[in-house]
């Protein structure tokens, strides 16, 4: 109990302290997302009347604010601080500031010029720098600001964006007057797109809408100073060129030439019809104050026709042109202008005419319509539909040299469906009949008498056939006979030839066989004395082997040939004395092998 008693002492002395040395040193502590407003309870001065910041010390809010940090001898009898949040501008914003104090603003003024005041945190120097009260002209862009918030409301923005396929056309609220006569302010440099508006300004700038315009990008505008309104990128489509009519800019000189007096055509930036088309793409132009007449570039097709019209309806308006004949017929015609213009004479067109459509509708409807009503008083109705080629050249050539001098190429001119009046038409159709109808007359005629004429040939033919059928039998009896006698030679031939051959095969088979017989005895002969010679032979060796015994020896074997046998398989006899000699023996064993062969 003691313990927590001597805390809450302590607790207490510290408080009493600073307390006490708040009282006598009139210290105060500012954190760093805070700013301390400064309120002067007491002061021998007071603020001048319609001031609501004291600048020199006067009683009251004090234009000058505490920072963070520890701050002394503000003592609470003599100053009350209030702490307020810094200002934060997020990305994507920009702040617009309303000045509550300060000189008054000048009468044709809506903004107040920028003054140095390092963003309105220093109001002293604000005020000091002749800072006006009301919307300021300068806006705060991303960041934090410690801004004395007496003094100073802020308002958050969107920053402006304008996206690639579009531009930002302007209308400013503050500057000078616009010139007398002019619909939009010209262009002034040095405002950094307008996001300098005391630049602007001071450069000469004009209130109300602006020839300049801004491109693709974020810009910080104050929009209490500009009006931003997004509008597309022109675009001049493939097939086209655009003529530009600008009703600002530049007094340039015309540089149409003296013979043209149909306006003026000025350089690219003047006010007036520009002498360079724009070409196929988009373009960023300020529309407010321009206009542009696209013209086509490639052949255009116009059809004076009651049921035909083209895509491009610029002949919506154009209808079947009725004549007169000479021979005092009335019949329509459809006809068909093809033109050209070109796309540097297109500026020079539109100046003259202001627009294709007015082209047509004021310039080519009469000139094409007329030229066929009066070139028609000069032929009949039948000229026309039986020479409507030399029709079409004369209208090409004419109406060629006519539209040329309004800078627009003729490329073809064409006579399409001819309409004669009905009286006439039966008229021609029953003409055309009795016509036809002896052709036909004349064409049964001549058939008749081809017929007769056919008749004749066919009799003629007949006979003449019976009489070629009897000359082809005699020839072919003619040749019956020629082909039996060539057939009895060609048969007389054949045998003799067979004969002689058969008598020649003989003839030949004989001497081949005689020839043979020869060889073959020549060849045995040959051969028998070959052997005769070799037994010779074999016998001289044989006696001069065996003497007197191979003469034996050749006498049993050809008996033994014979097979004849001349003795017992065993013959054994003895000499003089008894006993064989070995030529005996050698005799009989031979004797006994030839046998048993």
């Amino acid at each position: 109990m003691e313990v927590y008693s001597v805390y809450i002492i302590a607790a207490l002395i510290l408080v009493s302290a600073v307390v006490l040395s708040k009282f006598l040193f009139g210290w105060v502590l500012i954190r760093e997302d805070q700013v301390g407003h400064v309120v002067k309870k007491l002061s021998s001065t007071q603020l001048p009347q319609g001031r609501i910041v004291a600048l020199n010390g006067e009683a009251g809010y004090q234009a000058r604010t505490l920072p963070p940090g520890l701050h002394f001898w503000l003592w609470p009898w003599m100053y009350r601080i209030d702490k307020r949040p810094v200002v934060t501008i997020e990305p994507g914003k920009i702040g617009l500031v309303v000045a509550k104090d300060g000189n008054a603003l000048p009468s044709d003024r809506i903004l107040a010029l920028r003054v140095g005041c390092d963003n309105f945190q220093d109001a002293v120097a604000f005020l000091s720098n002749g800072g006006q009260r009301g919307k300021q002209s300068a806006v705060l862009t991303t960041g934090m600001y410690r801004i004395n918030l007496v003094l100073f409301d802020v308002f958050k923005s969107e920053v402006t964006s304008v996206p690639p396929d579009k531009v930002g056309i302007l209308t400013a609220l503050d500057g000078a007057s616009m010139p007398r006569g002019q619909m939009a302010a010209p262009a002034v440099e040095g405002h950094k797109n307008y996001q300098e508006p005391e630049l602007f300004i001071a450069n000469g700038g004009c209130r109300g809408l602006q020839e300049q315009i801004i491109l693709a990008g974020q810009y910080n505008l104050n929009p209490w100073f500009v009006e931003v309104r997004l509008a597309d990128l022109y675009e001049v489509p493939i097939g086209h060129v655009g003529v530009v009519v600008s009703f600002v800019g530049s007094d340039e000189k015309d540089i149409s030439g003296e013979t043209f007096t149909h306006g003026n055509i000025v350089p690219r930036g003047g006010k007036g019809v520009w002498s360079e088309p724009l070409y196929p793409g988009k373009h960023p132009l300020n529309t407010e104050c321009m206009r542009v007449e696209l013209v086509p570039t490639t052949n255009i097709v116009l059809n004076w026709a009651n049921a035909r019209s083209e895509a491009h309806k610029l002949d919506e308006k154009l209808s079947t042109i009725t004549v007169r004949s000479r021979d005092g017929f009335t019949f329509n015609l459809d006809v068909s202008q093809i033109i050209n213009i070109g796309a540097t004479k297109a500026p020079w067109v539109i100046s003259r005419v202001g627009s294709v459509k007015n082209l047509v509708n004021q310039v080519l409807e009469p000139l094409v319509g007329n030229y066929f009503r009066n070139s028609a008083q000069n032929y009949t109705v039948l000229d026309f539909l039986s020479a409507r080629s030399d029709r079409q050249r004369e209208a090409r050539e004419h109406i060629s040299k006519a539209i040329l001098e309004y800078d627009v190429q003729s490329v073809d001119s064409l006579i399409g469906d001819i309409t004669p009046p009905v009286a006439l038409m039966d008229t021609l159709i029953a003409r055309k009949i009795a016509e036809e109808q002896k052709k036909t007359y004349e064409a049964e005629r001549l058939a008749q008498e081809t017929r007769k004429t056919l008749e004749a040939e066919k009799a003629l033919a007949e006979k003449q056939r019976e009489l070629v059928n009897e000359e082809q039998n005699i020839l072919i009896a003619q040749r019956k006979a020629q082909a039996t006698v060539r057939q009895a030679e060609g048969d007389s031939t054949a045998i003799a030839t067979r004969a002689s051959g058969e008598a020649d095969a003989i003839r030949r088979r004989g001497t081949a066989e005689a020839e043979i017989i020869s060889v073959k005895g020549e060849n045995e002969g040959r051969a028998i004395q070959a052997i005769g010679l070799a037994r010779a032979e074999a016998a001289r060796k044989g006696v001069e082997a065996m003497g007197e015994y191979y003469g034996l020896l050749q006498i049993f074997t050809s008996l033994a040939d014979k097979g004849i046998r001349l003795t017992p398989d065993v013959l054994v006899s003895g000499g003089a004395n008894g006993s064989a000699s070995a030529s005996d023996a050698l005799v009989a064993l031979l004797a006994n092998q030839l046998a048993k062969k």
